[in-house]
């Protein structure tokens, strides 16, 4: 099944850098992007995540709650999210089975090898819990400031 705009989100609980859990339906009542990246510290993650708190204040002040998501563990996100400034959470979903839900986690190609990864996307989730919008295979250094029009736009 391919999720679709007005779909449920799926559900789900990850621990945050601090070892918080975040559970998507406490977050109802609030707009939540939610984009799965490949790797913390790699060129293309950094500058997503850079864009993404660049534009942080005008996503809050469109009460909107930002969440990153990969497959690197706590120790890992707390050293991107300090060498960073990151004002938003980080989650770890280490046997990528949140990704894998929101089909944002399989089989890559990099200089003729596969493997399993992280894709790039980003989902906004309504405040009901439905998807409202879908972005797949972005580019990191823009999409940040994508979103954030697309959201203003809608309101």
């Amino acid at each position: 099944m391919t999720l679709s705009i007005g779909d449920r989100a799926p559900e789900f609980s990850l621990l945050d850098t601090d070892g918080n859990l975040v559970t998507l339906s406490d977050l109802r009542g609030q707009r939540v992007v939610l984009y799965f990246y490949p790797r913390d510290n790699t060129p293309g993650c950094t500058k997503e995540a850079c864009a993404f708190r660049d534009n942080y204040a005008e996503f809050r002040s469109q009460k909107v709650v930002i969440l990153g998501v990969s497959a690197d563990d706590a120790k890992s996100h707390a050293k991107f999210t300090a060498k960073f400034q990151l004002p938003f959470p980080l989650l770890c979903d280490v046997d990528a089975k949140v990704a894998t839900e929101y089909e944002s986690y399989g089989k890559k190609k990099f200089m003729g090898k596969e493997y399993m990864g992280m894709f790039r996307n980003t989902f906004v989730i309504d405040a009901d819990g439905k998807i409202e919008k879908i972005y797949r295979n972005v580019k990191a250094e823009v999409h940040p400031a994508q979103v954030l029009a697309d959201l203003v736009s809608t309101d």
